[in-house]
């Protein structure tokens, strides 16, 4: 029987429908998350929130979000994460699993092998 981080592994995600998000000319992605509820519309009333977040993708993470194309598995993205960013992204599978739980806890992705 396998643990989870090593079935982890074999998932493969896409970006989940209707999230919008883009690529400036530098590679570099923006995340777009609208607040909804009444909370929400209350503290942009009080407090001038957005009605749109803006998430920034990190080094990292610009590299990995072009990589989740629903063909590929988290094992296959981290041997190319390794190759491009080599030391430099140890612990990498730990990171890894870790950054894409993040990015599935928030919406922005699902997993096809779930």
């Amino acid at each position: 029987m396998k643990n989870a981080r090593e079935n982890y592994l074999d998932f493969v995600f896409i970006k989940k429908d209707g999230l919008k998000y883009e690529e400036n000319s530098k590679g570099e992605y923006t995340i777009f998350v609208e607040n909804k509820g009444v909370f929400n519309r209350i503290m942009q009333k009080l407090l001038g929130k957005p009605k749109v977040s803006q998430i920034h993708l990190e080094e990292f993470g610009n590299f990995i979000w072009k990589q989740i194309d629903g063909t590929q598995t988290v094992l296959q993205i981290s041997e190319k994460v390794h190759e491009h960013f080599g030391e430099k992204a140890e612990p990498l599978i730990p990171r890894l699993v870790q950054y894409f739980k993040i990015l599935q806890n928030n919406g922005f992705v699902v997993s096809k092998t779930e």
